[in-house]
């Protein structure tokens, strides 16, 4: 399966259990590793045979700088899930979802979570395997 990779994409958003986070906001990083088949894209050299990562961009900035979310997992899990939703072309969806500073007082380079999501027989939006 052919993939096309979004590394980090930076956003502001208001996400996060504390109060603090959800009034001052923080940057957050997206990783996308999207799997679909590009071969008709590589051979026509049009981009109506692609999925543009310019409008898969805008989907994650709207999420990511949208309603505020408790836990980057769940930020993660409506990132997976609205890119499937919005690209059908898109089988499988590895989203990876960044706090570069929470709010404690341990030094580190952030949190990061990842999620694998595809769809199943139904369409249905389900954790990958393996």
């Amino acid at each position: 399966m052919d993939r096309m990779i979004l590394k980090r994409m930076e956003f502001f958003g208001y996400h996060g259990v504390f109060p603090e986070e959800n009034k001052l906001g923080q940057k957050f990083y997206v990783d996308l590793d999207l799997r679909m088949d590009l071969s008709r894209a590589a051979a026509s050299d049009d981009v109506e045979d692609t999925v543009s990562y310019v409008d898969i961009y805008a989907l994650v900035k709207k999420i990511v700088e949208g309603q505020p979310v408790k836990l980057i997992e769940a930020l993660a899990g409506n990132i997976a899930s609205a890119v499937l939703a919005t690209y059908t072309s898109i089988v499988e969806a590895t989203v990876s979802v960044t706090k570069p500073n929470p709010p404690f007082a341990i030094t580190f380079d952030g949190v990061t979570v990842e999620l694998r999501r595809t769809r199943d027989a139904d369409g249905n939006v389900v954790p990958a395997e393996g």
